[in-house]
């Protein structure tokens, strides 16, 4: 990207409404607290999304005046001087007899958000560009949904909004030093995995730009998820490092503040009361494992509680596959422009972390990739689809790979296709759900290593969100996996199922062009009845 280029997206983003300058909590402070506490409304985000109808140093002043009178309604003062975020449910439903591929393509104007019309005053990020949302309660742009979305916006021939997307997520890491979770103010403090650098192959496959234009942006995250690494030692953590005791460094998820989350104050607060921990470490597990877009998993807990949640303490196999990639983007961009130099560095460090994850995260005896818990020196035993995500970046060995998919069919594929976790929480990115972008990942790193068994997990991913469709006219966030392959949207968690769905749409698109002859490309909306 130019400099040119970099001006006039600031120059967009400066027209567009201005976001408060505080987090919802930082502004309405105890206003804030009451109204999350108090159960205002059914979900938390929504107060954090509201729009005030005035001035916010004004209400909360009109609050503190008004909240100690005997006749003070606290749902009527915040139904007063604010208006919830509009939610477009209807929407997101098929006319009868639409197939399932012109669904999708239709849908990517109703999950378009243009940012001059973002309201002022609120949580709202301003944006140079138009960009997809998730639907349902997601508002607002995720970072690693967003590279999912993409594959459908590709398939679909939205190269406008894949221009529109890699300039919104330049001027992201231009304006923050990263690309935060979303672009909400409350979101500032972590990121999500880190899949920019897949995004910017995918901006060039499709004649966006070319991937060298993005080469400072990529330096600018890679330094953003490395901040502090180089002043460890053994034993050491700092931020998203973590130094072993091999002097190698590997990455965690982090947040930076170890406060509630504001969009799940009230949920936070209940979770922290469950441990026997100090209430701030608890938030900060918490925010990591959302940083992790893994929100909630028995993958960061001691058993199925919320409450024994341990993030920050677990080298994570998706994460540290993402930085890899990231090194050696870096490093192939450097050398495409002859920086040598620079190009041997991050050839090293990203042949570092391979051999770092080759000791630490295969494991011989599973027969896969297993996230490793570094405080207590040990590998987590159980599996997750993440040990998928070393094929998508290709770090593997052959060997790994196939052996890696053999662990996959074995343990987590399910008639309706391949499943998150093995064990059943409760939390939404456990058994039985299953996702769209662990299914992408999976799929296309067997098929880098001419794995038969990525086929069929298309195949099996494809039915059930076809299935579903012809049912009830619509694609969801995420699906339920059951030996029988019965279609049905998936549960727990923190929220009710959300319809729309934008990762959902594009893994589903880009499959259903891979797969011509699959009758999920004959898949009906339902007729009302």
């Amino acid at each position: 990207m130019s400099e040119e280029a970099k001006r006039r997206n600031e120059e967009r983003a400066a027209s567009v409404p201005r976001a408060d300058t505080l987090t919802p909590a930082d502004r309405y402070q105890e206003l804030f607290v009451a109204v999350q506490m108090g159960g205002v409304f059914a979900d938390s985000k929504t107060f954090v999304d509201c729009v005030p109808r005035g001035d916010p140093e004004r209400i909360l002043e009109d609050y503190r005046d008004r909240c100690d009178g005997d006749d003070f309604d606290l749902a009527h003062f915040v139904h007063e001087h604010f208006d919830p975020p509009q939610v477009h449910a209807s929407h997101y439903v098929s006319p009868p007899g639409q197939s399932l591929r012109d669904h999708i393509d239709s849908l990517w104007e109703v999950l378009t958000r243009h940012p001059h019309q973002h309201p002022p005053n609120a949580s709202i990020l301003p944006l140079p560009n138009d960009y997809v949302v998730p639907g349902g309660r997601f508002t607002e742009l995720y970072y690693w949904d967003s590279y999912f979305t993409m594959l459908g916006l590709a398939e679909s021939g939205r190269r406008d909004l894949l221009a529109s997307m890699a300039n919104n997520f330049a001027y992201l890491i231009d304006t923050y030093g990263h690309v935060p979770n979303g672009n909400r103010t409350y979101y500032l403090s972590r990121s999500q995995p880190p899949v920019f650098a897949l995004m910017v192959e995918l901006f060039e496959a499709h004649g966006v730009c070319q991937a060298i234009e993005y080469l400072p942006r990529l330096r600018k995250e890679y330094n953003y998820w490395m901040s502090g690494a180089e002043e460890l030692r053994p034993g050491d953590a700092r931020r998203h490092c973590v130094c072993l005791d091999d002097g190698s460094v590997l990455n965690r998820y982090w947040d930076d503040r170890d406060s509630p989350r504001e969009e799940s104050y009230r949920e936070d607060v209940l979770t922290a009361r469950q441990s026997k921990r100090p209430a701030h470490e608890v938030y900060r597990e918490l925010r990591a494992g959302a940083a992790s877009g893994w929100d909630f998993s028995s993958r960061w807990c001691d058993g199925d509680a919320l409450s024994t949640i341990r993030t920050t303490s677990i080298l994570p196999v998706d994460l540290n596959s993402f930085l890899y990639k990231l090194e050696r983007q870096i490093c192939l961009l450097n050398h495409a422009i002859g920086q040598r130099k620079q190009a041997e560095k991050f050839q090293q460090r990203a042949q570092a972390r391979k051999e770092a994850i080759e000791r630490l995260f295969w494991n011989e005896q599973a027969g896969a990739y297993l996230d490793y818990d570094w405080q207590r020196g040990k590998p987590r035993e159980a599996l997750n689809a993440t040990t998928a995500v070393p094929l998508f970046v290709g770090l593997a060995s052959a060997e790994q790979a196939q052996r890696t998919a053999e662990a996959l069919q074995d343990r987590l594929l399910r008639d309706g296709g391949l499943g998150t976790s093995e064990l059943e929480s409760g939390q939404q990115w456990d058994r039985p759900n299953g996702w769209a972008p662990l299914h992408w990942m999976a799929i296309r790193g067997m098929r880098n290593y001419g794995i038969a068994l990525a086929d069929d997990i298309a195949c099996r991913w494809l039915k059930t969100v076809g299935s579903l469709y012809q049912q009830q006219s619509k694609l969801v966030e995420k699906y339920v996996i059951t030996r029988s392959g019965d279609a049905k949207g998936g549960g727990g968690g923190e929220y009710p199922l959300q319809d729309g769905f934008g990762w959902t749409n594009g893994v589903t698109r880009r499959l259903l062009h891979e797969d011509p002859r699959h009758e999920a490309n004959q898949a009906k909306a339902a007729s009302r009845k």
